[in-house]
């Protein structure tokens, strides 16, 4: 194990780290089966490989005029540039185990093969959310969004807490470092 993914296994085992796993994971449990479970299921879903981002791009580029249709390609662009920096070498420095496999999944769940850490749901829900709040406005319902589709990681047990709030500072950061490297209406 090289220094740098000794010294981010000790961050992620530290006890204020785990105490906010343990209590996030038994909320969702407690959570579970209590009527949401087929929505969030579906949402998780549907943000698998950032489609539910790439979809609402589509449907932006579709009824919007030309700088729409830019902006939208520049947004699922830089999503998916994020996803394979998530996927590959971030999650590659920090190798971490994902939570306890459930066998009591209501519904249909693709398992995940990487690494827990970071959420790349997350990232992608909060790269997202930033580069639509900043070309559409509508802030709250992006980051809202962003919000339950981050959470659902956590509800279908695929995820720790430090996952999520690791994806989400990884995905809001790139959001924010892409308007530097590709300004948005250059």
């Amino acid at each position: 194990m090289t220094a740098g993914r000794t010294m981010g296994a000790r961050a992620l085992g530290s006890a204020p780290v785990a105490r906010v796993d343990r209590a996030t994971a038994t909320a969702a449990a407690a959570a579970r089966g209590k009527g949401a479970d087929r929505a969030l299921y579906l949402l998780s879903q549907s943000a698998n490989h950032s489609m539910l981002w790439h979809g609402i791009n589509l449907v932006d580029a579709i009824v919007g005029g030309p700088q729409h249709q830019r902006r939208a390609a520049r947004r699922s662009a830089i999503v998916a540039l994020e996803q394979a920096l998530v996927n590959g070498p971030i999650k590659s420095a920090v190798s971490r185990q994902r939570p306890d496999a459930r066998d009591d999944h209501p519904h249909d769940l693709r398992t995940p093969r990487t690494s827990s850490f970071p959420s790349g749901h997350a990232s992608a829900a909060a790269c997202s959310a930033t580069m639509l709040s900043a070309d559409l406005g509508l802030a709250p319902v992006w980051w809202s969004l962003a919000a339950v589709v981050s959470w659902t990681r956590i509800h279908v047990g695929v995820h720790h807490a430090s996952d999520v709030i690791a994806g989400i500072a990884v995905g809001r950061l790139l959001a924010r470092l892409s308007d530097v490297l590709w300004p948005r209406d250059r």
